[in-house]
């Protein structure tokens, strides 16, 4: 059923440069050497592709923004439809004295294309119990679905396609019981309570499973047209598929009558490795989040993809072909020719605020090319009067530094922890409340 970058989908979309990517990729050595990396030069996010230069919020707002985004739809995440209808909802369990007292739990399936016998998702809401009217909140898809997010055994347990993994946690691509509360340690759901948020959740492979199988899953065939079996060269691949859920997700706090207990004006998004590129699209694209944030979200999310170090272009388009569209082939080997780099997907939060997180384990992700997008956005943000990364070189780890852009590089691995959520809820505080 997995099928290689080699497949007839990808193939009719390839360069022969990019062709050559579907060889031996997975034995090119990365790199891990600074000086290793290449000279390049980055594209300037403020000078339009037809050589102007921005020298406004007006016209950044007018014009640089749109003509971004477009890019980065054409050649790395793909269009996305717009919805043909609105998502429909329903609460299917509630309490108002969850988790021992300190949580009122909302679950609630969210209908994709506002039927019931299309895509299902299963959000899974906490608020503060001693709430006082809307509450801000973070809003993250989860990796192994609800019930691996906390304990708790009045969660729904996820019926839907999974990875395998080590253990009982999953046999036969299905979530067991045992899955519960095995991925707490990512979601400390008890301190974002306490902090006076709510958390939003969702498992990611309710929009569309995290495999290659020509998009014949999940959301995608639902909005194919005419004869069309697969996404066309310059449509949404699955990080632009997660982005479009976050999306409906939002639809539906705005719409309902009480926002779920949320203020919908006060919503971040928030995302971990794959996620994590999938939040800064779903930023980028979606200005209603009002806070975006990145955890080690790497190669296609917060690091510059002319460093090449780490995880590259060509080893990411390898290892997951569905991740992104088609066009991002042409680029395997031949990053200087994208007309962006990261540091414009940054850009696009402007004037929203924006956090990017690295981990000092973490070399695949290229923490030091996470931190350069991160600052070279500033000059975006300074359109809008705000500082941006208020850091000339890379900070020392566990050494947060926050202007209207925050970043830290905290010591550890690839994850999500205590110490990554307490500089999430202190830049929240000071940016959203």
């Amino acid at each position: 059923m997995k099928r290689t970058c080699c497949s007839s989908r990808h193939v009719a979309a390839l360069t022969l440069a990019a062709a050559a990517a579907c060889l031996p990729a997975l034995s090119q050595e990365a790199i891990y050497d600074e000086a290793r990396i290449p000279a390049y030069t980055l594209p300037d996010a403020l000078t339009m592709a037809d050589g102007r230069k921005v020298a406004s919020a007006g016209e950044w707002r007018a014009e640089r923004r749109p003509e971004l985004v477009r890019l980065f739809e054409t050649h790395i995440y793909g269009r996305a439809p717009q919805p043909t209808t609105p998502v429909t909802a329903e609460v299917f369990e509630q309490s108002e004295d969850a988790l021992g007292g300190k949580a009122r739990r909302r679950q609630v399936a969210v209908y994709l294309t506002g039927r019931r016998d299309g895509p299902r998702v299963d959000v899974l809401i906490y608020l503060p119990r001693q709430a006082r009217g809307p509450v801000p909140a973070f809003l993250g898809l989860n990796f192994a679905g609800n019930q691996a997010v906390n304990a708790d055994p009045a969660i729904r347990l996820s019926e839907s396609w999974m990875r395998e993994s080590r253990g009982e946690n999953v046999l036969n691509n299905r979530a067991t019981e045992a899955s519960r509360g095995s991925s707490s340690s990512r979601w400390p759901v008890e301190m974002i309570l306490a902090r006076g948020y709510a958390l939003v959740t969702a498992y990611y492979g309710d929009i569309d499973p995290d495999f290659d199988d020509g998009f014949r899953n999940g959301i995608h065939p639902w909005f194919y047209t005419g004869k069309q079996t697969g996404p066309a060269p310059d449509e949404w691949g699955s990080i632009a598929a997660w982005a479009w859920g976050l999306s409906r997700i939002l639809d539906v706090i705005e719409t309902s009558n009480d926002g779920l207990g949320i203020d919908a004006k006060r919503v971040a998004v928030i995302g971990h490795s794959r996620l994590g590129k999938t939040a800064l699209w779903a930023g980028a694209v979606d200005e209603r989040f009002a806070l975006v944030i990145s955890n080690d979200s790497g190669c296609g999310g917060a690091a510059l993809n002319r460093r090449r170090f780490g995880e590259s272009v060509r080893r990411i388009n390898t290892s997951f072909p569905h991740w992104f569209c088609d066009n991002y082939l042409q680029y395997n080997d031949n990053e200087d020719a994208l007309p962006v780099d990261q540091h414009e997907l940054i850009a696009l939060m402007a004037p929203r605020p924006v956090y990017v997180a690295s981990a000092e384990e973490d070399r695949w992700a290229d923490p030091k090319g996470e931190f350069l997008s991160a600052k070279l956005a500033g000059p975006v943000y300074a359109l809008f009067g705000y500082e941006g990364l208020p850091a000339e070189e890379m900070p020392a780890v566990n050494h947060p530094v926050a202007g209207r852009i925050g970043y830290h590089i905290r010591t550890g691995k690839h994850d999500v922890t205590d110490y990554d959520w307490t500089q999430y809820l202190g830049f929240a505080d000071r940016q959203m409340k």
